[in-house]
């Protein structure tokens, strides 16, 4: 459930502000993202802002975390079966 910054950024500076979690940092050589903090925009906009401002596309969903939007799906799916 978070996103990153591959090596593509151009540190263009244009996603650290858009990120209403603070998540987005000015790494050694590129920005990057703080997984425990990005919750992909989820509770503030439909879509992940860093992704939608991003000049390279260079933000995709992190390898090794499930995105929460398919997490809170699954669960109000399975919520629905229960009841």
């Amino acid at each position: 459930m978070a996103l990153m910054i591959t090596d593509e950024c151009i540190n263009c500076d244009v996603c650290e502000p858009e990120c209403p979690n603070n998540a987005i940092y000015q790494g050694v050589n590129i920005y990057e993202i703080n997984p425990q903090l990005c919750t992909e925009c989820v509770g503030h906009f439909d879509k992940p802002q860093c992704q939608e401002v991003c000049p390279v596309d260079c933000i995709p969903l992190h390898p090794n975390t499930q995105s929460l939007k398919k997490i809170l799906c699954s669960n109000i799916i399975n919520c629905r079966k229960t009841k």
